[in-house]
């Protein structure tokens, strides 16, 4: 490999990472700002806070009544995973192993939600609900989230599928397998790793999805971002360490599974099976 040592490559690279470095130095200093204020007695023209306390999260979490938000939020996620999984590992085989006309357009259609901002279709679809009397409840926020997560799993799951030989599938068929049991002896084994990175990046993806919970979450069904949102944006005197405080329990819960999905999968690993060819 040829390397650019001209002083316009020099001077190229010196601005890109004094950029990147800019950006990275600012994240870290508004997530650090956000944390010590969480933990501030007082907190007003000085560097460091007058004095320290863990009052602001105990505070929150009665005021915010983060106990019944968080069993909401991982009530929607656990759905979502579930029916994600239950409807995106089916049509990911069927698409991975059927050949028709329109399947490039099939698969166009489920590359929409992903590269669309979510806030685009969010509206009409949170409009549809409403008229169908299904937004406000769990199952209006589940059904928004799935629009998504679903060609999400389909995506990630298709390049696994495509790189298991159809010969074991046959040979299985061959001595006496059924359906059922050819999916849950030889392909789920198989298919395992791809649908545990699927489905914790989907887990992740939704904690973190605002946009289409927001549109269409009642009272009783916002989740933790949600609920955030409205703890910074609602009428009212509310101290400013106790909504930090709340946001910090909220980058900590995504960041935990956000971790433990990283442990399992590598992102860089599903881009490259994804442009490797299928097994013959």
């Amino acid at each position: 490999m040829i390397r650019d040592n001209t002083l316009g490559a020099r001077l190229w690279a010196i601005a890109v990472w004094t950029v990147v470095g800019f950006f990275v130095v600012n994240l870290f200093a508004m997530i650090a700002t956000v944390i010590t204020s969480s933990f501030a007695t007082r907190w007003l023209g000085t560097w460091l806070p007058a004095g320290w306390t863990t009052r602001w999260y105990s505070a929150a979490w009665d005021e915010f009544q983060l106990h019944d938000v968080l069993i909401v939020t991982f009530e929607v996620v656990f759905l979502v995973v579930l029916f994600s999984g239950l409807l995106g590992v089916p049509a990911a085989y069927a698409l991975a192993r059927r050949n028709f006309p329109g399947k490039q357009l099939v698969m166009l259609l489920f590359l929409l939600p992903l590269l669309v901002p979510p806030i685009t279709f969010g509206i009409p679809l949170a409009t549809v609900l409403y008229q169908a009397g299904l937004a406000g409840s769990m199952s209006g926020v589940v059904l928004a989230n799935l629009v998504p997560t679903v060609p999400f799993v389909i995506l990630v799951m298709i390049p696994f599928i495509e790189q298991i030989d159809p010969r074991v599938e046959a040979a299985a068929r061959v001595f006496g397998a059924n359906t059922p049991r050819l999916f849950l002896h030889v392909l789920l084994p198989l298919l395992l790793p791809g649908m545990l990175a699927a489905l914790l990046l989907v887990l992740v993806r939704t904690i973190a999805m605002f946009e289409l919970t927001f549109l269409t979450a009642g009272p009783t069904s916002q989740t933790l971002v949600v609920a955030l949102y409205y703890a910074v944006f609602a009428a009212g005197v509310r101290a400013v360490q106790s909504i930090d405080a709340m946001a910090v329990i909220y980058m900590a819960t995504t960041l935990i599974w956000l971790v433990i999905a990283l442990r399992f999968v590598n992102p860089t690993q599903i881009v490259g099976r994804a442009k490797q060819e299928p097994a013959r």
